[in-house]
């Protein structure tokens, strides 16, 4: 089976189109694999706990996550997951980690599915997509590296991140903020780029279909 996971909100964002998307995916069939999916807060702790008991629960053989990137203009398949985080902005729960992630843990892991193939699917299919070196230093990189971590440990589960524009309505909320603080010209906002849920739907579906049919490369 195929795990989906999101983010909540955070950082005083109500709408997270990382936990819209997966849940969206939720009960679908995909390629022969039914999708469960799960939501997560933006809570380093948490996440940390959480994921060993999903992952015993549901033993799933592909594993994709979601995240936001405010400002990011395309679908961004990561790469890498390291084992380290600096947050800039606290966690849900106030926490700012910096340092080692895991301990024992190796210093990366490398995704689990096949991103060449993806990106080539989705550009096929216009959908505008790369590739990241790596998923950042925050709760998503950390998730992302937990999560590989804690298959490797079980010795089963494939696992990948990818991380999403805003969604439009965010982005016009964005500019009506920006606008009524009379505090930063438009165009000076570097975080601005959106994409519709109905494209990302799309591009995670096609990415998912794509990593169930490319099992081994």
């Amino acid at each position: 089976m195929i795990l989906v996971t999101g983010f909540k909100g955070y950082g005083g964002r109500d709408t997270n189109p990382a936990a819209q998307l997966a849940m969206s995916l939720n009960g679908a069939n995909i390629a022969g694999q039914n999708v469960t999916a799960r939501l997560f807060p933006v809570d380093m702790a948490f996440v940390a706990k959480e994921i060993p008991a999903v992952l015993d629960e549901l033993k799933p053989e592909l594993i994709l996550s979601f995240g936001l990137w405010p400002g990011e203009p395309m679908l961004r398949l990561e790469q890498t997951a390291v084992n380290f985080s600096r947050f800039e902005l606290p966690d849900s729960k106030g926490q700012k980690s910096h340092g080692i992630i895991c301990e024992e843990g190796p210093a990366a892991y490398p995704t689990g599915l096949p991103i060449e193939a993806i990106q080539k699917a989705l550009r096929t299919d216009c959908l505008p997509c790369r590739i990241s070196g790596t998923a950042g230093s925050y709760v998503c990189n950390a998730l992302f590296y937990i999560m590989s971590n804690e298959c490797e440990r079980r010795g089963h589960g494939r696992v990948g991140f990818m991380h999403l524009p805003y969604l439009p309505e965010q982005v016009a909320t964005l500019l009506n903020d920006v606008e009524a603080n009379e505090e930063l010209e438009q165009h000076q906002r570097s975080d601005l780029a959106s994409m519709s849920f109905e494209m990302m739907a799309r591009g995670a579906r096609l990415a998912l279909k794509c990593a169930v049919e490319n099992k081994h490369e």
